[in-house]
């Protein structure tokens, strides 16, 4: 009981971590919210992929073009002065990793609706490229910070301007109690 609170905004159980999160900054006063619709990190082909090369040195060409892609996209995230970075998508251990470095959280894989929640009360609104991010596409809250509850983690948004969504997170007994009735017949 002690532990179930009211958040004057959006609270939503942590997503899938990789590596590098146990260095993000776990809390921001008035930061910057940068919402997105892609994935930010490097993926295998998934169908067969064929390129010929006449020079063996083109293949180091190839490998640091979807590199610099990559990176392209991390930094403008960062140049966007966005904070806290949530995808709907998946947002792999590099970029995890390349955001920590600079102080900012990112959580990927968060559920539309959660997603959707935020952009509403943050004023921010979902985006499906990083480039030209202006200022009026990016949301803010007065207080984000991830927090534990009990077994589970929560990313909170409290203070968000829309001032009209609101969470409560209950905290409950986790043991589940099982009964049978024996019958003596």
């Amino acid at each position: 009981m002690r532990d179930s609170f009211l958040v004057n905004g959006v609270t939503f159980k942590k997503t899938f971590s990789y590596v590098g999160f146990e260095q993000q900054p776990k809390k921001f006063l008035n930061p910057k919210l940068l919402l997105l619709n892609i994935e930010l990190e490097l993926k295998s082909e998934k169908e067969n992929a064929e390129i010929r090369l006449s020079d063996p040195s083109q293949y180091q060409s190839i490998v640091d073009a979807e590199w610099n892609i990559i990176y392209d996209k991390l930094d403008k995230c960062v140049k966007s002065g966005a904070k806290v970075v949530l995808s709907r998508l998946a947002i792999g251990d590099l970029a995890t990793q390349y955001f920590a470095d600079r102080d900012v959280f990112c959580a990927g894989r968060v559920a539309e609706e959660d997603l959707h929640r935020v952009a509403a009360a943050s004023g921010g609104t979902i985006q499906t490229s990083v480039n030209n991010i202006i200022d009026e596409v990016l949301g803010t809250c007065e207080v984000f910070e991830e927090k534990q509850v009990g077994n589970e983690r929560f990313n909170i948004f409290s203070g968000c301007p829309s001032g009209r969504t609101a969470t409560i997170v209950l905290r409950g007994e986790v043991d589940q109690v099982w009964s049978r009735r024996r019958s003596n017949r």
